[in-house]
């Protein structure tokens, strides 16, 4: 979800700094290497066989873990440590056993394991700014059903396996923390030290990992029919798991908890106490008076508006502040930027006579970086094909979608991506998702309530959110690339490959879940895909406005939207110290509409977090990542199995489930008749 693709990743700084011992810049990164006589290779060469095949492997599994975090919560942790880590074991392992054999022909490069990170992650991301749980899966007639607006053929796309496939850093000096984090993190890999605690963390990686896949396993025997299992274990009584209340037992949000901030946690449970502890039962008591008492539950005229609209008004003030904040801060520092002339020199221009000191670091790694840029020409060409492309295709796979929106947004797009690269070099916080919102509202409403208004603006979301995000991961990738010594040929080439891998792997992911689970997408279930409905309901407000609410729902989305804003602007003024124990809006709206039951694994990952960091803060640091990334991963590609068993027929032999006293004695005067 956006939040955790926006927060700074404080464990992947963290993990980065223990694994190369703590040691800061000052010690020539670039010098060790040298010394090593490991001069980085050609860009070409960069590029291997051997990397495109683990990136392949590696995408499968990543996918099939985002893909299944997109469809239960939407909140997707950073995985660039798991990515960086398995890639170099596999090609570390393949590399020792060639080297016994005599046949290596080419060592393993820090260089080429960031092309196999890179490749991954943007293979992997496909799952998530697909849209598969959020905007493209909102058009389908399993989502209208839930909304009670907007049900027209018009306004209704299903999913179908042929519809989904074919769907800076330099100059001034961005600090693209993630990027640098990672960079960190590969570079101390392929230092003696380095390699060694890489191994430990690969093996605490892969202990978790099977503890977690075999506990998805064990589990499954118990879900034989609706509300069975572990997974609806009413851990604070029956009352509590009502209101989503109970911990589920589920590993990967365990190991969601450990890498997430522990502000981001807190905040999920303030959000679930807020919403499902005091406001939903509050507003059910007024059923009869604000809403219908024969509505179905999941009616957006009934509670459910609420639930949706209310997330929807504080994801907004949420976005639209820090909307309005980071392009603040990118005019604000552009204009530094220009006004110092403070920045490396391109080309032919020579050195102006107020450049600062640049470290032997610096200039080893600019002049590397610069020797393969891509010509700006080039760069030009290829997005006016893409957009050529894109408006002569999109519209006969969406015809809502007409020719002109999509050349309106390929205009526009170039300055709202620069400007969020650049926000994103300055803070780690992507606004991608909120340039989409933007475009489900503006071409929505030209495209008019008429003329299929709601799929346009979903697939326009579609389209903006894409164009926008890839600029910023492309700069982080070239950040990581840069302080590696990857090629930016390679890396934008590894990109484009692993984009293109992500094209067939993710809705193929996709349709297996879809086809294995007869009630996927639906509200309650195991795979509710959540934000689909909260997209389409976007897309809804913004082509017939505010005639689908229930009675008091729009005050109370003013409300909430000003909180939102009130909120942010409060952690701002108040500064670092003390805003750390400000929750955040944004990750309070998640639990509005989903429940709070994973929030209560996520504060028990946090909780195993803390305590380890108190009885041992250096091994915490080190290998925490690896742990939560076993955690995820292992129950993650359980799917895989527990899909294709789906798919066969094959049903768990056992129901365990919790019934009140009341049920239970009447289950007894049923099966026992006197």
């Amino acid at each position: 979800m956006e939040v955790e693709r926006a927060k700074k990743d404080d464990d992947l700084n963290a993990a980065a700094t223990a694994a190369d011992g703590g040691a800061a810049e000052e010690v020539s990164v670039e010098k060790i290497f040298e010394s090593n006589a490991e001069a980085p290779p050609p860009w070409q060469k960069q590029l291997t066989i051997r990397a495109m095949v683990v990136s392949f492997i590696l995408s499968i599994l990543f996918t099939f873990v985002v893909m299944k975090l997109n469809l239960t919560t939407g909140i997707i942790p950073s995985l660039n440590i798991s990515a960086g880590l398995l890639g170099f074991f596999f090609v570390k392992t393949w590399t020792k056993i060639l080297n016994k054999a005599g046949f290596l022909k080419q060592p393993f490069t820090r260089q080429e394991n960031t092309v196999i990170q890179t490749c991954v992650v943007a293979s992997s991301g496909i799952a998530f700014s697909g849209g598969f749980g959020s905007y493209l899966f909102g058009m389908s007639d399993v989502v209208a059903k839930q909304s009670a607006e907007a049900n027209t053929p018009l306004n209704i796309k299903n999913p179908h396996l042929g519809t989904f496939s074919p769907n800076s850093s330099v100059n001034f000096k961005l600090t693209y923390p993630s990027g640098t984090a990672t960079a960190h993190l590969i570079n101390s890999f392929h230092t003696p030290q380095g390699a060694k605690l890489a191994k430990k963390q690969v093996r605490a990686l892969g202990k978790f990992f099977s503890f977690s896949f075999l506990w998805g396993f064990f589990q499954w025997f118990f879900t034989s029919g609706d509300d069975c299992g572990f997974a609806s274990f009413p851990t604070f009584g029956l009352k509590a798991y009502k209101n989503k209340f109970y911990f589920d037992f589920s590993a990967t949000y365990v190991g969601v908890g450990m890498i997430c901030p522990y502000l981001i946690n807190v905040s999920l449970l303030v959000g679930s106490i807020l919403s499902w502890g005091i406001m939903w039962p509050l507003i059910d008591a007024q059923k009869g008076k604000w809403y219908s008492a024969d509505l179905k539950s999941t009616s957006l005229h009934g509670l459910q508006g609420y639930k949706v609209f209310i997330a929807i008004a504080m994801i907004l003030g949420d976005g639209l502040y820090n909307f309005i904040k980071v392009l603040g801060r990118t005019v604000v520092g552009l204009y530094t930027q220009f006004k110092n002339r403070d920045v490396l020199p391109v080309n032919d221009r020579s050195s102006p006579t107020t450049t600062a000191t640049i470290s032997y670091d610096d200039k080893r790694r600019t002049e590397l970086f610069l020797k393969d840029r891509i010509p700006s020409w080039m760069a030009i060409s290829g997005y006016v094909i893409m957009a050529i492309v894109s408006i002569i295709t999109v519209p006969h796979i969406f015809p809502q979608l007409k020719w002109y929106h999509i050349l309106t947004m390929y205009i526009i797009a170039p300055v709202l991506a620069f400007c969020n690269a650049y926000g994103c070099g300055l803070t780690d916080w992507s606004l991608a998702s909120t340039y989409g919102k933007l475009a489900i509202f503006t071409i929505g409403a030209w495209a008019g309530a008429a003329n299929g208004g709601v799929l346009a603006g979903l697939a326009a979301c579609g389209v903006m959110m894409n164009i926008v995000s890839t600029a910023s991961d492309l700069m982080q990738d070239f950040k990581t690339g840069y302080m590696t010594l990857a090629s930016p040929r390679s890396m934008f080439l590894s990109q484009a490959i692993g984009t293109a891998m992500g094209c067939v792997i993710s809705p193929c992911v996709f349709w297996l879940f879809y086809k294995a689970f007869p009630d996927f997408g639906q509200t309650g279930t195991a795979y509710p895909a959540p934000y689909a409905l909260v997209y389409r309901n976007m897309s809804i407000l913004g082509v017939e406005g505010f005639s689908a609410l229930p009675k008091h729902c729009l005050m109370l989305c003013y409300v909430f939207f000003a909180a939102a804003v009130f909120v942010n602007g409060v952690r701002d003024l108040v500064g670092p110290k003390w805003a750390r124990f400000i929750p955040l809006p944004m990750a309070m709206a998640i639990p509005f509409y989903i429940g709070g039951y994973f929030t209560i694994d996520m504060c028990v990952g946090s909780l195993i977090l803390f305590i380890w960091r108190k009885l041992n803060k250096p091994k915490a640091d080190a290998y925490s990542s690896a742990v939560a990334s076993g955690l995820i991963c292992g129950e993650g590609i359980w799917t895989l199995p527990s899909s294709i068993l789906a798919l066969a027929g094959v049903k768990p032999p056992i129901c365990m489930k919790f019934l009140s006293g009341a049920t239970n004695a009447k289950v007894d005067s049923f099966l026992n008749p006197s």
